[in-house]
């Protein structure tokens, strides 16, 4: 995840392209916030290069946890000041892309780990 470049090689030796970037929008298979400094938040990697991106963080059972935005450090694993249980989180990645002038509203929706 990340911004990323490629250089495209003709086969015939006919030259190469400037490096074109493009960037790839990741997130932690699991995190462990025990304080320890290392994976204590998670969060998507790259959103503040979305446009208007959110994530909704829910439990097993769909119950919503947590509200992130590119503005938001991340989710600490917490609810109402709780530790959360060592668990499977889903979350739904909500943001939109330009295609050709025109916005288009893109929706992921995948699971992490918190591991404690």
């Amino acid at each position: 995840p990340g911004l990323n470049s490629v250089i495209i090689n003709d086969k015939n030796g006919c030259g190469t392209t400037e490096p074109i970037e493009f960037l790839v929008v990741g997130y932690p298979k699991f995190f462990t916030p025990n304080g320890d400094g290392i994976h204590d938040a998670w969060n998507i990697i790259g959103i503040e290069t979305l446009t208007d991106p959110v994530v909704f963080i829910f439990d097993r059972y769909g119950k919503l946890l947590k509200q992130l935005d590119e503005t938001t450090i991340g989710w600490d694993g917490t609810f109402n000041g709780r530790p959360m249980p060592s668990s499977d989180y889903w979350f739904r990645l909500e943001y939109e892309r330009d295609e050709d002038g025109v916005q288009v509203a893109n929706t992921i929706r995948t699971h992490f780990s918190l591991v404690r």
